[in-house]
């Protein structure tokens, strides 16, 4: 049962994640919008795009999972700081769905981090 959840969560934060890769990688309007807001476009755009493609590849790599959590959820860091400060919870209209994928994404990718947390190399040393 708990390799079905794990399994699941790690299928939910890598369809989030690649779905949006879409909007990032054609600069769809509420891409651009989002990313110019904040300061960063495109560069900020295309390069949170190909972090999450990596961070989606490497939930699937056998010994890399949890590297792959710690990449989505320093990017959903980024963009739930980026919500809270800059863009507030809704983005033109959406109604705080993309909002909401952040909070999922980051709660998901917090607990395969902390299931694999002695599998990261730069965490193994420091916890227990």
């Amino acid at each position: 049962m708990k390799n079905t959840i794990y399994v699941l969560l790690k299928l939910v934060v890598a369809t989030i994640l690649l779905q949006t890769l879409f909007f990032k990688f054609t600069a769809a309007p509420e891409s651009v919008y989002i990313f110019t807001t904040a300061g960063i476009e495109p560069a900020g755009r295309i390069g949170s795009g190909i972090v999450e493609l990596i961070a989606s590849v490497l939930l699937f790599i056998p010994g890399f999972n949890g590297i792959g959590a710690l990449l989505a959820l320093s990017t959903m860091s980024g963009a739930l700081l980026t919500h809270f400060t800059i863009l507030g919870i809704e983005v033109m209209g959406d109604g705080g769905s993309l909002f909401y994928l952040a909070c999922t994404v980051f709660v998901c990718s917090a607990y395969i981090v902390w299931n694999q947390r002695k599998t990261i190399p730069f965490l193994k040393n420091y916890v227990r």
